[in-house]
């Protein structure tokens, strides 16, 4: 399948490998795709993210990932759900940092060093998000992946990724338009 990755969709894959190393995690996950998706420039990706308003609020971005992974990397409709049960997440979290330690839910991914390979392997949605962008690509007739596929298959699973997205006014309908027009139809020139 990678041979069908352009340029900057390779560039993403490698960069969220380099994002999941440098926070000493084990596993490469859609929040490391997404990470290496906003360091893009140039791309078709990064322009429908600009033409979204998301340029400059990477910091804000980080900010929510990190909330998301705080909270075990449940959505804030997990919470919902689980509120609806009678389940406090907020409360969880709260009493296990106590217990534990600030941070230990979003810790619980992380190296514990003994890796002896610089390999890092990917987890499944990290998976299901690059074959989410080969269905993205063959469904708007494109013969290769880009990074906006990438971007549009993040936005079309559900998880904290999109959830972060869509709280910024990136959903997968607005991606589309931008990327593809009203219709969905042809794509436009970057």
């Amino acid at each position: 399948m990678f041979e069908r990755f352009t340029e900057d969709a390779r560039e993403v894959v490698v960069d969220a490998v380099a994002h999941c190393a440098r926070s000493g995690e084990r596993r490469v996950d859609e929040t490391h795709l997404l990470l290496a998706l906003l360091d893009r420039e140039g791309s078709r990706g990064s322009f429908a993210l600009a033409a979204l308003g998301l340029s400059g609020r990477r910091e804000a971005v980080e900010r929510d990932l990190a909330e998301a992974r705080r909270r075990g990397g449940l959505t804030r409709a997990d919470a919902d759900a689980l509120d609806g049960l009678g389940i406090d997440l907020t409360e969880i979290v709260t009493r296990v940092e106590e217990i534990h330690g600030r941070g230990v839910l979003a810790a619980a991914g992380k190296d514990s060093g003994s890796r002896r390979s610089g390999r890092r392997p990917f987890a499944r949605g990290a998976k299901e998000t690059l074959a989410g962008a080969l269905r993205a690509a063959t469904a708007h007739r494109d013969r290769r992946i880009g990074d906006e596929h990438l971007l549009l298959a993040l936005t079309a699973r559900p998880g904290a990724p999109a959830e972060v997205l869509a709280d910024h006014g990136v959903t997968h309908e607005s991606l589309t338009r931008v990327l593809y027009g009203p219709a969905g139809g042809e794509a436009r020139a970057s």
